[in-house]
């Protein structure tokens, strides 16, 4: 089953990289007591991952951060490693890279994609979310292919809305 706003985050294991190498967080340590922007992507590296999903979060983390975010996140089934140089060539210092190499934390969401054809396995479906204490305010999830409701300025805006 798909999570879907006003549902809690499940608690599952993710990685980042830390100043000695990979360090285990738990989802629940991401979002708790903070306001939390994630963007899940297919891949790191990948074309429109790289040009555009992921740079639309860094031009726009000051927007995030006045906007009363504390973490912008950016989330793929991609180990610790790979997220690290995909941060570091992309500058994105203000993004918290975390690695799901595992999938646990997007099969509980119910957000995987089959990217098997493509030599890629399971992997996350291409969303965003806007996150309070845990539990999720909003969810935006792309159709196969598209990439718009997940773009930083579509995810800025529903931040700004006022609450329905």
């Amino acid at each position: 089953m798909t999570i879907t706003k006003g549902n809690t985050i499940p608690d599952t294991p993710l990685m980042t990289m830390g100043k000695n190498g990979p360090e285990a967080l738990s989802s629940t340590e991401v979002f708790k007591d903070k306001t939390v922007v994630l963007f899940a992507v297919p891949g790191a590296f990948t074309p429109t991952c790289s040009a555009d999903h992921l740079p639309g979060f860094i031009n726009k983390a000051d927007d995030f951060k006045a906007a009363g975010v504390d973490t912008i996140a950016c989330l793929s089934v991609n180990d610790a490693f790979v997220m690290d140089a995909w941060s570091k060539i992309s500058g994105a210092e203000r993004i918290l890279m975390l690695a799901d190499g595992n999938a646990a934390f997007t099969k509980a969401m119910g957000l995987t994609l089959d990217a098997s054809g493509f030599g890629m396995g399971e992997r996350s479906q291409r969303y965003a979310m806007i996150v309070k204490d845990g539990v999720v305010q909003d969810l935006f999830v792309e159709e196969p292919g598209a990439f718009t409701v997940s773009k930083a300025e579509h995810v800025l805006e529903a931040l700004k809305a006022p609450a329905a």
